[in-house]
């Protein structure tokens, strides 16, 4: 498999708009409307001990929309060439990350709660975890 030529700069921060009256807030996501993929599988991070990093890895296809649900935290995105970092501490903002790049998620505040929508059901053959295979595959 070859990974796609996606950049950094191909990943958007999407504002989900929220609803917001005296009872509280709520934000929707809508398959087909605010978001750009059908999503096939929900996750969520949490209980992330201080100073731990999760993700560390690339998706040949999957699609996914990375929301700090709960708290804050940073994702740093790498193509090969660049890196970008973004700080994500608002849940009606998503972090929509294309195939083909690198991911790392570190900075957790107490008690954050990473929420993940993917465009793809678990697939092992769609992990790349070696940062060097990572590399080669992007030459």
């Amino acid at each position: 498999m070859k990974l796609s030529n996606n950049t950094v700069f191909d990943c958007s921060i999407i504002d989900l708009s929220k609803i917001e009256n005296d009872a509280g807030s709520i934000t929707v996501i809508e398959n087909g409307k605010n978001i750009p993929f059908d999503v096939k599988r929900v996750y969520y991070l949490y209980d992330i001990p201080g100073g731990e990093a999760r993700g560390g890895h690339a998706h040949y296809e999957l699609e996914q929309f990375v929301i700090a649900a709960s708290g804050s935290f940073d994702v740093i995105l790498d193509d090969g060439k660049n890196k970008k970092r973004v700080t994500l501490n608002r849940p009606n903002i998503a972090l929509h990350i294309v195939p083909g790049l690198w991911r790392e998620l570190d900075n957790f505040s107490s008690g954050s709660i990473c929420m993940v929508l993917a465009s793809q059901t678990y697939s092992e053959v769609d992990y790349v975890r070696d940062y060097k295979d990572f590399l080669n595959l992007k030459k």
